[in-house]
């Protein structure tokens, strides 16, 4: 009986460890999205994030100096986005496909120019708190104690950014823009203005999701870190209905199926089977679980169509 509790504890905290990079990214792309531009360059962000972070806290030796160096390079890859989108009117697949295949080729040229080395970065300091303040509550303290503080970051980001949306008047333009953009630019909102706000608010916190991967998961950058997170991210926003407080249910659905692929590892399945699932899982919700959910009418439009 011990062993079985035991188990379920680690699925319920290794569950809510993988859906916190997928929540900070999957965040940004509603922020992206409500104001009119695809979020397909989510991977390339979460990528950046993560490999800035690890320079970041190469160079400083503090993990909090790379967690901002994480949040500036992941808003830099946003801003790009949107330059492309807004400014350039690229076709915004195109912009966020090709965004997350340089990316990958920066990252990895960087480390090689770096570290004389292709496959990862040297180890550096990372951040590795728990919430140990939660352990001594009944029942659920265990899992609660043992879950790190950006988990908490996690609820605290999402929370905020439902209230910025639908609550304030800055959220009302963002949402404007992103269903009529002409609309919006009659009645004085500033549509470029709050686009470039929307996509570098998406950088950040996918960036913040990549510093996750790099400092918390480990202490070290490897290539392809994100290996198709961000297009996790992408459906999780999308089952969500780009609120950013389903964001976090859909989230650990996914993180649900990431623990498991962790649990059942070398248990005598092939392993990769096993990890399949977290992609299998995507799979079946953009097959079926997306058909009724609908973007906002003015995404991967330009003010002048």
């Amino acid at each position: 009986m011990t062993g079985f509790l035991q188990n379920i504890s680690f699925i319920l905290v290794s569950t809510i460890v993988m859906s916190i990079p997928l929540v900070f990214a999957a965040v940004g792309g509603v922020f992206s999205v409500r104001s009119g531009i695809m979020a397909l360059g989510l991977e390339s962000m979460m990528m950046t994030g993560a490999f800035t972070a690890v320079v970041g806290s190469y160079f400083s030796g503090s993990p909090v100096i790379g967690f901002l160096c994480g949040m500036a390079g992941g808003m830099l890859i946003g801003i790009l986005h949107g330059i492309l989108s807004v400014r350039y009117k690229v076709n915004q697949v195109i912009s966020g496909i090709g965004l997350n295949l340089l990316a990958l080729a920066a990252t990895t040229l960087l480390m090689q120019l770096l570290w004389n080395n292709r496959g990862n970065s040297p180890q550096v300091a990372d951040i590795e708190g728990t919430a140990v303040i939660f352990s001594g509550i009944p029942i659920v303290g265990s899992v609660l104690g043992r879950l790190p503080v950006n988990a908490y970051i996690m609820l605290a980001v999402a929370g905020i950014s439902w209230y910025v949306l639908f609550e304030t008047r800055f959220g009302l333009r963002l949402r404007m823009s992103g269903e009529n953009p002409k609309a919006a630019a009659a009645m004085g909102v500033r549509v470029h203005a709050v686009k470039y706000t929307a996509v570098a608010i998406c950088g950040m916190l996918a960036g913040f999701g990549g510093a996750f991967l790099s400092l918390n998961h480990m202490d070290m950058f490897v290539r392809d870190m994100t290996a198709g997170r961000g297009y996790i991210a992408v459906a999780v926003a999308i089952l969500s209905r780009y609120n950013p407080a389903g964001v976090v249910l859909c989230a650990l659905l996914f993180g649900f199926c990431d623990a498991l692929q962790i649990h059942f590892q070398g248990g005598g399945v092939p392993t990769q089977l096993i990890q399949m699932l977290p992609y299998l899982a995507t799979l079946l919700v953009l097959t079926f679980g997306v058909k009724h959910i609908h973007a906002p009418a003015g995404v991967g439009k330009y003010d002048d169509d």
